[in-house]
Formats: structure tokens, sequence, C-alpha cells
């Protein structure tokens, strides 16, 4: 079962489709940690299919990810420097609550 995130489905799908990409552009984020646990089984998968690296992998991730210069970074950068790792390419570590309303707040980073 997935964690519905308080929003809509359609809402949701882009909101992490949107961190996702951001991760793989950054390398870092922060977010809260419902976010980040959603985020990480994704953020695998791309990576995975960026390790695959065959054509039909790359129009996959174009179809998910919201920017064509991530995705190049993807697959020339990011996906090799796991060629040996199987999995687990994400690190989540906590930094407290958000001031305003008590959000666990955490950091994702490529490992």
């Amino acid at each position: 079962m997935y964690r519905k995130l308080g929003v809509k489905s359609g809402h949701r799908k882009m909101m992490l489709r949107n961190i996702v990409t951001s991760l793989l552009r950054e390398g870092r984020i922060e977010t809260t940690e419902p976010r980040a646990k959603e985020l990480r089984k994704l953020a695998d998968k791309m990576i995975t299919l960026g390790k695959r690296g065959d054509l039909h992998a790359r129009r996959q991730a174009l179809a998910f990810l919201l920017d064509e210069t991530v995705v190049k970074k993807l697959f020339d950068e990011i996906a090799p420097r796991y060629a040996d790792r199987s999995g687990g390419y994400t690190r989540i570590t906590k930094l407290g609550y958000r001031r305003g309303d008590g959000a666990p707040m955490v950091i994702v980073e490529l490992v």
C-alpha cells in the first residue's frame, strides 16, 4: 500500500515526478519524511532504468522525468556510479521537525 500524502492522485503523481527529477538533478533535497519514503521507491526505479541503458529504458525514463537534461545525466553520469550496486541508491537522514506545522523533515541524497 502506498501513501496518499494528503493530495488527490493527479497532484500526488506530479509531485512525486517533480521531487524525483529534483533529486536526480541536485543530488540531495530536503522534504518531509512520508514524501521521502515514497520518493525512494521511484528514484531507485529510475536509477535501475539508467543501469539498463537501452532505448526502451531511456524512453520510460523520459516519460516519467520532467526534464530531458536530467534523463541524459541519469544515463551518462548517475547510473554508471551504481553499476556494481544492486539497489539502495538513496539515503534518508532525519533533520528534526518543521517549525510551522511540526512535520518531520529529512534530507534525501544519492549514496
